[in-house]
């Protein structure tokens, strides 16, 4: 072959020629695509062409390929005789790839593949990159041989086919993630809200099959609940139930309460029985009370403990809960008592006692206060949460800056915003 690297729109849609002995190769007819059977090799090897013939598509094997000229048709040693290789056992680079949407994980958006860079390894034809600019959308409409004095100073911009996912499936009919899974786990949660919320259901709800639980709660919790209910109708209820323990009580709350009752019953059913009686509570809040804005994960401890045994148990409790500042202090009843910064904590003697440290003026709402009024308060006292209290004064869950700041903003923009606290999975965190 003369073909060292091109593109395959440089080769589908010649003619198709065989050499029979003639001075001129006779056509025979149309290359329509280049197939591969085994799309999950990081380079993929093309086994040959479909050719259109008078008779129909036809099969080239790549054996039969005697040269791709730079200009003229593909030359074949014979002419193609069997029929292509089923749809269901072949991956078919321009019917399967072509225009279809990929994962650009390092640019942390949605792109389009417009063409697809191949080249000559020891004899073999072999997938190289996905060309996903301009000049690959601008190579198929001819450009190239029009304007190549022009064509050639736009850049191209590749990726590398050995950055992208392997594709298990024949005729993949979703999204081919550009890198591996894990790259993909390490984005911000709201990046990664942004690539799924550019994609169609199916091809979100195959990216948060390939999460794990916590990575796809987070970018759960930023997604506009169109989308959610859409990602958790895809995905399944058991799998569905599973991402929302370990989401934020609030936000699972928010997104149970969005779903038609039978389908939140189910979800309900599959999720651990504690938790699913804490979320069932929060659901009947108004959205816009400090009893619908609340989450239940936060850290509350007992007046008798020293500091020195406070802080032993802190650390134990640290893998299960990201974030703490504030300690909540409670009696057997868990009415609220006071409350205690960790930089309080962490100053004071070890042998201090947690109820001499704590502060008893603490600064609540009614779960029915309203989120302005929430809001106002936490910026009033400059807090970085305020928590729920019943009439009894027991402590019902507290709302976060962030929540607050969410309640009042446009909902697009809330999202994009980081979250100020996760507590996966955990529900009253004690350190009592």
């Amino acid at each position: 072959m003369t073909l060292t690297d091109g593109f395959i729109s440089d080769i589908v849609g010649r003619p198709a020629a065989v050499e029979d002995g003639g001075v001129t190769p006779a056509i025979v007819g149309k290359v329509t695509d280049l197939i591969v059977t085994k799309a999950d090799e990081t380079f993929p090897r093309i086994d040959g062409f479909v050719v259109h013939t008078a008779a129909g598509d036809r099969f080239a094997p790549l054996s039969t390929l005697r040269d791709i000229r730079p200009r003229g048709p593909i030359v074949l040693s014979e002419r193609p005789a069997e029929p292509p290789i089923p749809e269901q056992e072949a991956l078919y680079l321009v019917s399967d790839l072509l225009d279809k949407q990929i994962v650009d994980v390092d640019g942390r958006k949605v792109v389009r593949i417009n063409d697809i860079e191949v080249a000559d390894c020891a004899g073999e034809l072999r997938v190289v990159a996905a060309d996903i600019g301009v000049a690959g959308l601008l190579r198929r409409l001819g450009a190239n041989r029009l304007a190549p004095a022009l064509f050639e100073r736009i850049p191209r911009t590749l990726i590398a086919w050995n950055n992208v996912a392997p594709l298990n499936d024949p005729n993949p009919s979703q999204i081919h993630l550009s890198v591996g899974q894990e790259r993909l786990s390490r984005l911000h949660p709201s990046d990664l809200a942004d690539i799924v919320g550019e994609l169609s259901s199916a091809d979100a709800a195959r990216v948060f099959k390939s999460l794990d639980d916590e990575t796809a709660a987070d970018a759960l919790e930023h997604l506009e609940p169109e989308k959610q209910r859409a990602i958790i109708a895809d995905i399944g209820s058991e799998r569905a139930a599973d991402i929302i323990e370990e989401m934020d009580s609030d936000d699972a709350a928010d997104l149970l309460g969005d779903l038609p009752e039978e389908e939140r019953s189910e979800l309900l059913a599959r999720i651990e029985p504690a938790t699913a009686g804490e979320l069932r509570d929060l659901v009947e809040y108004d959205e816009d009370s400090a009893g619908g804005m609340m989450t239940t994960d936060y850290v509350w401890i007992y007046p008798h403990r020293t500091v020195a045994a406070t802080i032993e148990k802190i650390r134990e409790i640290a893998p299960e809960s990201e974030f703490i500042y504030y300690l909540y202090v409670v009696d057997r009843s868990r009415k609220l008592l006071g409350v205690l910064s960790l930089r309080t904590l962490l100053l004071a003697l070890p042998t201090g006692f947690i109820h001499k440290l704590m502060d008893t003026d603490v600064v609540t709402v009614s779960a029915d206060a309203r989120a302005e009024e929430v809001t106002s308060t936490i910026a009033r006292y400059d807090l970085l949460a305020i928590p729920v209290v019943d009439d009894d004064g027991k402590m019902l869950g507290i709302v976060t800056v962030d929540d607050a700041i969410d309640s009042i903003l446009p909902e697009k923009l809330a999202n994009a915003l980081p979250r100020f606290m996760h507590h996966h999975g955990q529900r009253h965190v004690t350190a009592g």
